[in-house]
């Protein structure tokens, strides 16, 4: 070959490999091809296409594709192993056909539209190393995706790769916290994890002061226990509205290990006198029963945040939870180290808890304003003010809507200068950012988010609220099927945005389903979204229909209100969304 005819440029490569490939053939010689060429038709090549990949070979049980950047090739993987995991869930588990895939980036060589080199090697290697239905990387491609894509890798050291003569870092997709495994259902809670994700149950603490004043005490220090726990990638943490459904009943720990999907549980008691406070806190093992930790804490209300770092760290340590540098330095809690601020933060949190409305909306407010003045150093209420502001904004509850954005942004900045790693604060920025229309930075912030609180619920469906209308539905789709995974018990507004997540992503079928339950839960809401999705499903009798209880449950629903609610990447969408709203008969204003 002529050395200065060779074409080289750098490129990330995508490795994908059929598991049991052999023994699907000899089960099946005719359907295994067919459900193979099915697949690439249906699944795979769209999926390459719509993040710019180019398919440079496949052979019977495998296929080679080239892409110019590495955060499209790791969310095309991704979004294919969820894909090909949703549609194995009604085929019998021998006559599946799954996937492992590799990817690397590096500089290859390109010849005849094939592609040569140790980037392309080492891209194999790693498919080889793989796991079944998961999708394993290299160091160098982990570095370009970190906070760029809605997943969680796990490191699993320098590996030693066939013909290759340096060792490759590899790290692992993390195994039922994304795509790659089956989503639950609209309304059951989520199956118990693989056994390499610790999961975890935190019940509400008995009050034994009493003293009902109390309970905001303790719903508080679970409340922040939870927030804690959620930075950590390595666990499955079911969020607070789940776990709380077992609030003042007695309560068979494995049976609510069994309805939550989890394999550890945490219960304990507070009682608070005067200036002290005893904690009693015990971790169990619901598979067998066993008291894996036990402790009593009898100190000074002062102590209650040493507490809490001591709690959440055991339990990290207890469950063996893998924790990276990052999330060492994380695993304490930041909210305030003022008892009296804290006591109004928990307050504020009552509130915000509860449906969103104007009423509870002024009452955190308020509530968490008493606590920024006893510590304005804190960016957690820095953080949740900014949000306030925001929800005052959207919907009109301040004296003017340009007043409250630029409070909402004040405070989420100064969150962010005094924690960067605050989700909230960045959801705050990134909602701000939407609505001015600077999707970049919106989405930015949102995939920021949710780096900062891989385990936190509320936040991943936030993030997924941005960036459905962004032009990331099927990235948005990930966060918010894991976001329902975490919290079985969510509240409706979930389903809203779940099911604008299916919409844009082109599945309108679950989108119908989850708006028809979210108007089931909170009558008169995604309703509107129902409208819309009939109308592109070309079933305008059905949108009518929907638009007529619409305004039976909302006489005051106009488009030009709706409107005022929505944000986007794309004004042309919006606008059609406004005209297929017309079009079956709803108000313009």
């Amino acid at each position: 070959m002529n050395e200065g005819r060779v074409e080289r440029r750098l490129a990330a490569i995508l490795a994908a490999d059929i598991v049991g490939y052999s023994r699907l053939m000899s089960l099946d010689e005719e359907g295994t091809l067919a459900a193979v060429r099915a697949l690439r038709r249906q699944l795979l090549d769209p999926k390459i296409a719509q993040h710019h990949g180019r398919i440079v070979k496949t052979t019977g049980d495998g296929a080679l594709v080239e892409f110019a950047s590495a955060v499209d090739a790791t969310r095309c993987a991704i979004e294919i192993q969820g894909a090909v995991a949703e549609r194995n869930v009604s085929i019998p588990a021998e006559r599946r056909v799954e996937l492992r895939i590799g990817i690397n980036v590096g500089d290859i060589i390109i010849e005849d539209d094939d592609i040569f080199g140790d980037g392309v090697n080492i891209a194999a290697r790693i498919e080889g190393i793989a796991q079944p239905r998961s999708v394993s990387i290299s160091e160098d491609v982990w570095r370009q995706v970190q906070g760029k894509v809605a997943a969680d890798f796990v490191d699993t050291g320098e590996q030693s790769l066939k013909n290759i003569p340096r060792p490759v870092r590899v790290y692992r997709l993390q195994l039922g916290e994304t795509a790659g495994a089956p989503s639950p259902s609209l309304t059951t809670p989520a199956s118990a994890p693989p056994p390499e994700t610790p999961s975890l149950a935190v019940l509400p603490f008995q009050n034994m002061s009493g003293d009902p004043e109390q309970e905001h005490f303790c719903d508080g220090l679970v409340e922040d226990i939870l927030t804690t726990l959620a930075k950590l990638s390595g666990l499955r943490v079911m969020a607070r509205n789940s776990s709380f459904v077992f609030k003042g009943r007695a309560v068979d720990v494995r049976e609510a290990a069994r309805q939550l999907g989890v394999r550890y549980v945490l219960e304990g008691s507070v009682r608070k006198s005067g200036n002290r406070v005893r904690i009693t806190a015990q971790l169990i093992d619901a598979k067998d029963g066993t008291h894996v930790w036990a402790e009593r804490y009898d100190r000074s209300i002062d102590d209650i945040f040493a507490i809490q770092d001591e709690i959440t760290l055991v339990l990290a340590t207890e469950m063996q939870v893998k924790l990276t540098d990052g999330e060492q330095t994380r695993l304490r809690y930041t909210t305030t180290s003022n008892v009296e601020a804290w006591t109004h933060w928990v307050q504020g949190l009552s509130f915000h808890r509860q449906a969103v409305t104007k009423e509870n909306t002024l009452a955190s407010q308020l509530a968490w304003e008493k606590a920024l003045a006893l510590d304005p150093a804190s960016a957690a209420l820095n953080a949740m003010l900014g949000f306030v502001h925001g929800l005052k904004a959207r919907f009109g509850w301040g004296d003017s809507r340009e007043a409250e954005i630029e409070k909402s942004r004040a405070y989420a900045n100064r969150a962010l200068e005094l924690d960067p790693n605050n989700a909230d604060g960045h959801l705050v920025l990134g909602i701000l950012a939407a609505w001015n229309w600077r999707s970049d930075e919106a989405a930015a912030h949102a995939r920021n988010a949710v780096l900062r609180a891989p385990g936190g619920a509320d936040i991943l469906n936030l993030a997924s609220f941005l960036l459905v209308p962004l032009g990331y539905p099927d990235e948005a789709l990930v966060l918010a099927r894991k976001s329902v995974a975490l919290n079985p018990n969510h509240p409706p507004v979930y389903l809203g945005i779940l099911g604008n997540a299916f919409r844009l992503s082109g599945q309108r079928a679950d989108a119908i389903k989850a708006f028809e339950t979210y108007n089931a839960r909170s009558p008169g809401f995604g309703l509107a979204d129902l409208v819309l999705t009939y109308q592109e499903d070309g079933q305008p009798d059905k949108a009518k229909d929907a638009a007529s209880r619409l305004l039976a449950a909302r006489p005051d629903f106009t488009i030009a209100g709706w409107i005022k609610t929505q944000f986007g990447n794309d004004k042309a969408q919006l606008d059609a969304d406004a005209a297929a709203l017309n079009a079956a008969g709803l108000p313009t204003g």
